[in-house]
C-alpha cells in the first residue's frame, strides 16, 4: 500500500466552511486516500515518499463547478488544446462539465442527447488530462426525453444535468417535470441565469428558476449577463438553491450575492466556477482569480473563499473530495504568498488581492505538478525528501 506523508505544514485549509482551519501540521496518505490529519508528532514520519511542505499552505485541489468540456482536451469554442492540464497548473484537480454544447453538430434528439451524455461521462471517467478529474456528461435537456431515459442514463453513468436552458427544454413547464426524473435517480441539476450566452440559449428569470427548481442556479452573476438585483435577492433569500459565481460573470452582482450571503450566514450555498472556455476565453486560473476577488474586494476569508472553491462544490455534485478529511481522495494544493506580495501565506496573499503561488498539485496522493508554469513564483516551496 503506498504512502505519502506531507509535513511542516503551515496552515492545513480544510474545505469546510464550517471549520475552514485544522489544527496540524502533516497528513498522512495511504492508497490515494487521506488516512490521518494532525500533528506531525503524532502521525509519525514513516512513508514512502515524503513531502517537506517547508511552512506553506495545503488546501484542498480546487473544483471548476462550471467547465464547457468537449471530448478530450480541446476546446471548439476557442480551438485550443490542452487547456484543462493546463488549468491543473492553477490548482484544479476536478472539473465539472456544464454542459458539452460546444461540441460541433451537436445532435438535439433524444438518442442524440443522451449518447452524447453517456460518451463524455464514459470518457471523462477513463480520461484525465493533467491528472484532473473531469465530472463529463453534462446532459443536455431536449424535449422528448422520458424517464426510461433519466434511468438508462443513470446507470450508464451520468451523474448530472448540465445548463437548463442550453437545449430545447427551457420553460418551467417543460424543465420541472425532467428535474424531478433527473433528482430521483440521482442526478444533481444546474440550470442557467440571465440573459442569453450563445444563440440557442435563453434569459432565465428568478421565477423560472424556482418553478423549475434545480440543485443550482447557474452562474448567477451572469454567463455574462445577470439578472436584475431584486431577482438576485430573491433567489439568495427567498430559496435554499446553492447559488454559483463564476469568473467569465458580472463580478458586481457577484459582490452583492455576496453581500446578501453574508446577510443570511449562508456561505456554505456558494460555489465557483469559471463557464469557460467561452467567447470570453480560456482563464486557467480562473478559479484562483474568482476566489481570490471575492475574498479581497468582498472582504471573504481567505479560507472560506477556498471552501466555495472545494468543499462547497464536492457536497451539492456528491463527490468523495473536496475536504482535507479522513477517508477522502487525496487531492491538495501546496501554495504559499507569491514572490512580492504583502501577504505573509497563501491566506494574507489571497486577502490582499494577489494569486498565491502554487507549489504542488496532488491528485489521488500523486505529485501532478511540481511547479506551476502559470501561477506566479511562491516565496516558499515544497520539496520531496523522499
Amino acid at each position: 500500500m503506498a504512502s505519502l506523508l506531507i509535513k511542516n505544514i503551515g496552515k492545513i485549509v480544510s474545505g469546510d466552511i464550517k471549520k475552514p482551519i485544522i489544527e496540524g501540521d502533516a497528513v498522512l496518505v495511504e492508497d490515494g486516500k487521506i488516512k490521518k490529519v494532525g500533528k506531525g508528532s503524532e502521525i509519525g514520519s514513516r512513508a514512502d515518499r515524503v513531502i517537506n511542505a517547508n511552512g506553506i499552505t495545503l488546501t484542498p485541489g480546487l473544483i471548476n463547478s462550471h467547465c464547457h468540456v468537449a471530448v478530450g482536451d480541446w476546446t471548439p469554442r476557442q480551438n485550443q488544446i490542452g487547456f484543462i492540464e493546463s488549468s491543473v497548473h492553477g490548482g484544479v484537480t476536478s472539473v465539472i462539465s456544464a454542459g458539452e454544447v460546444h461540441i460541433p453538430g451537436r445532435p438535439t434528439d433524444v438518442a442524440g442527447t443522451k449518447a452524447l451524455a453517456t460518451l463524455t461521462a464514459k470518457a471523462f471517467a477513463n480520461f484525465h488530462p493533467g491528472g484532473a478529474k473531469v465530472m463529463g456528461g453534462g446532459l443536455i435537456l431536449e424535449k422528448g426525453l422520458e424517464e426510461k431515459d433519466f434511468k438508462e442514463l443513470a446507470e450508464a453513468g451520468v451523474k448530472h444535468v448540465g445548463e437548463i436552458g442550453l437545449g430545447s427544454v427551457k420553460m418551467p413547464e417543460d424543465a420541472a417535470p425532467m428535474v424531478k426524473l433527473a433528482k430521483k435517480y440521482g442526478m444533481t441539476v444546474l440550470m442557467h441565469t440571465g440573459g442569453t450566452s450563445i444563440p440557442g440559449s435563453s434569459t432565465i428569470t428568478a421565477d423560472m428558476v424556482i418553478k423549475t427548481d434545480p440543485d443550482v442556479v447557474g452562474h448567477l452573476n451572469g454567463g455574462t449577463t445577470a439578472i436584475f438585483p431584486e431577482e438576485v435577492e430573491k433567489l439568495v433569500k427567498g430559496t435554499s438553491l446553492t447559488c454559483e459565481l463564476v469568473e467569465c460573470g458580472n463580478h458586481k452582482v457577484s459582490l452583492q450575492v455576496i453581500k446578501l450571503a453574508r446577510e443570511i450566514n449562508a456561505f456554505d450555498r456558494i460555489i465557483l466556477g469559471t463557464d469557460d472556455p467561452s467567447g470570453t476565453g480560456v482563464i486557467t486560473l480562473g478559479i484562483l482569480k474568482n476566489l481570490t476577488f471575492l475574498s479581497s474586494v468582498g472582504e471573504v476569508k481567505g479560507e472560506e473563499a477556498i471552501a466555495m472553491a472545494t468543499g462547497n462544490t464536492a457536497r451539492v455534485y456528491k463527490l468523495n473530495r473536496g475536504l482535507i478529511k479522513e477517508g477522502l481522495e487525496a487531492d491538495f494544493v501546496l501554495m504559499d504568498a507569491p514572490m512580492g506580495s504583502v501577504g505573509k501565506d497563501a491566506l494574507q496573499a489571497i486577502e490582499a488581492g494577489d494569486i498565491p503561488g502554487v507549489s504542488m498539485v496532488i491528485i489521488d496522493g500523486a505529485v501532478v505538478v511540481s511547479r506551476s508554469r502559470n501561477t506566479p513564483p511562491p516565496n516558499r516551496k515544497a520539496s520531496v525528501e523522499a
